[in-house]
């Protein structure tokens, strides 16, 4: 047995070049007992749509700007959003919670719910196995306090929606045992969320922001940033401090300590409204330091713009709390020329990304048009940020020196972790149009200092610049402008609900975001004038039931979906999905047939594509209309049919990698 357990618990070592490869929400954590970082985990879709999980252990030494890769064969399995938490007891131990994993082709997906511990000093993965602990979820965030690990909230999606989860659970490192915190009525706590930051203090825990979103009978889901503050006070009871610990039956109410929420007013400079930024600790100062995010404005039901930061915050964990700037500092000796006169300097960086129309419709004029008009509007709106778009590069006082340039590119669900004063941020996610880019750059800041950003890895990703227009909004929609406004209706008619949503984690260039339900309904009404008159026999009923049961098993079936190619996926009609629905999830894959099958190019090209996607879907109408009946049969209403049908192939994961 011994040797056996020495055998599964072998590790082997490796120095690799550079940092992990390209991946999102994996966890970056500060060394409990060293002056190393350790990043395990994370994802990465690539351009084929397939999905890559990891379960690696990579360790940076800062000293030597090196990174070692660690593989045992006892270790979790490959995921993402999961939770890591660091301990100095023992030598030094990670605990690690949750998370999510998806197959090759996105086909099957699901949560974990296991818990597990990493020896800093041995390198080696333990299972911590107990009859009660959390449930499965993604998103989760866990903080230490004393020797309790505290996880609160997350996000489950069993296929037909996201359920946000805002409960509280204890790990007591001494007893190994996990207690669930019940809330009396009327308590007040935060709502349900992910992706928040939860940053453990000397008397309790700061949880601050967060994602969820917004279910309403008959709309489609709303994405929501959250901005509030709470503080978990906790305070030792004194009989159970120094008296013998609880026993293990101890009662839900019967905890070692009480606990109380606490809601922190805004105080100070605090970041604006956005989903998707990271904190940290930064113990020598008590203070959490905030970096990036993104802000998603619906302004109105065509559109969805997005604005991504860069900017860097920092909160004061203690007392009630407070935001302040953390803003680069200039040297003194730059900024000034002969006669003691300042040079007049940039106050801000180039913001990474003007906002981009989402249906894709507009021409490259008028981009520009509605940047300018709105960038007016939202400094009205809010304070001076320091991701402010400013043209720098044509000042005549552009000092190429100015550490301002030095700051990262603005993203979102970036990596962030503190060792001795210095930051460290690694990757993130940003997005132009459509299209989504994981990011694998590196750098460092001396948090002390903040006089420069230190590059230690560029990104290796090949870009658009500011100011190209992606390949599915180009072309000549130049001449279509004010002259052919008839004709832009009939075409946008034709594609209604073809804009892209956002959401936690969608992937934009799949999901999109439904018109007004007039243009929907002129979809299907169009989609029934177009079916041929008369109607087709019909073919027997034995065949067409024993497709549609065929039908039924390949979308089930974990062996059959595997064996589907991702072409097949997002190309086939689901129970359930009306054509618009349907043309909305696959618009791209349609545009890029239509491509390469004809010269047309912009509304054309559009149009091409829709009525490649209309014959698709009349060619499955009928296996389709047979599957519903089956289902019928088993006990599903026609309401839950469809909403089945609108997460999509493995909703889970598409739905909500994003604001993790």
């Amino acid at each position: 047995m011994r040797k056996e357990w020495e055998e599964a618990h072998t590790v082997t070592e490796e120095i690799v070049e550079g940092p992990p490869s390209r991946r999102a929400n994996a966890t970056l954590t500060a060394c409990p007992s060293g002056n190393y970082l350790w990043c395990i985990g994370g994802e990465f879709f690539s351009d084929d749509g397939k999905a890559y999980f990891y379960n690696d252990v990579y360790r940076y030494t800062p000293e030597k700007n090196e990174w070692r890769k660690f593989v045992s064969q006892t270790c979790p399995g490959p995921r993402s959003a999961h939770a890591v938490v660091a301990s100095p007891a023992g030598g030094g131990k990670l605990f690690l919670f949750g998370g999510e994993f998806s197959s090759l082709y996105q086909n099957s997906f699901h949560h974990y719910r296991d818990f597990w511990c990493f020896d800093v000093s041995t390198h080696t993965w333990d299972r911590i196995d107990t009859k009660v602990r959390p449930t499965a979820r993604s998103g989760c965030r866990m903080a230490m306090w004393k020797h309790y690990i505290f996880l609160f909230g997350g996000f489950y999606d069993p296929g037909i929606r996201t359920n946000y989860l805002n409960d509280l659970w204890y790990f007591d490192t001494q007893e190994y045992l996990w207690r669930q915190v019940e809330y009396r009525e009327g308590d007040r706590r935060p709502s349900p969320r992910s992706g928040f930051s939860f940053l453990s203090t000397a008397d309790g825990i700061v949880l601050h922001g967060g994602y969820c979103k917004e279910y309403a009978k008959g709309k489609r889901p709303v994405g929501v940033m959250l901005e509030d503050t709470w503080f978990l006070r906790i305070v030792l009871n004194t009989t159970d401090a120094s008296g013998p610990p609880p026993p293990k039956s101890v009662k839900s109410s019967q905890h070692p300590f009480s606990l109380k929420w606490e809601k922190r007013k805004k105080v100070g400079y605090a970041p604006t409204l956005r989903s998707g930024c990271t904190m940290t600790v930064w113990g020598a100062k008590g203070l959490g330091v905030l970096f990036g995010g993104v802000t998603d404005e619906d302004t109105n039901e065509e559109t969805l713009e997005s604005v991504f930061h860069n900017d860097l915050y920092g909160y004061q964990l203690t007392e009630k709390g407070r935001w302040i700037s953390l803003t680069l500092r200039k040297p003194k000796s730059k900024g000034k020329v002969a006669g003691g006169r300042k040079v007049k300097q940039v106050a801000a960086p180039v913001q990474f990304r003007p906002r981009e129309e989402r249906d894709e419709e507009d021409s490259d004029a008028d981009y520009a048009e509605k940047d300018r008009n709105g960038e007016d509007e939202d400094e009205q709106k809010s304070k001076p940020s320091a991701l402010k778009a400013t043209p720098i590069l044509e000042d005549p006082t552009f000092d190429p020196d100015d550490p301002i340039l030095t700051v990262p590119r603005a993203r979102y669900n970036a990596m962030l972790a503190v060792l001795r004063n210095t930051l460290y941020i690694y990757a993130g996610i940003l997005e132009f149009g459509p299209r989504e880019y994981t990011l694998d750059d590196f750098y460092a800041l001396p948090l002390d200092k903040l006089d420069r950003f230190l590059c230690l890895k560029p990104c290796d990703v090949a870009l658009p610049k500011d100011g190209d227009v992606l390949e599915s909004s180009e072309d000549d929609d130049d001449d279509d402008d004010d002259e052919d406004e008839d004709g832009e209706d009939d075409a946008d008619e034709d594609i209604g609900g073809s804009d892209d949503g956002r959401g936690e984690g969608e992937d934009t260039s799949e999901n999109a975001k439904p018109r007004s339900k007039t243009k929907t309904s002129k979809i299907e009404s169009e989609e029934e004038e177009l079916e041929p008159e008369p109607e087709p026999e019909p073919e027997p009923e034995p065949d067409l039931r024993e497709k549609a049961r065929a039908f039924l098993g390949s979308a089930n079936d974990a062996k059959a979906s595997e064996a589907r190619s991702a072409e097949d996926i997002i190309s086939t009609p689901l129970p359930g999905e009306t054509l618009a629905v349907f043309y909305a999830r696959s618009r791209e894959y349609w545009a890029g047939k239509a491509h390469g099958a004809s010269d047309n190019r912009g509304k054309m090209l559009r149009r091409d594509g829709f009525a490649l996607a209309q014959d698709r879907y009349a060619a499955y109408k009928p296996i389709l209309g047979e599957v519903e009946k089956i289902l019928a049969e088993a006990g599903l209403d026609e309401e839950e049919i469809r909403r089945g049908a609108a997460v999509g192939p493995s909703k889970g994961i598409g739905e909500n990698r994003n604001r993790r």
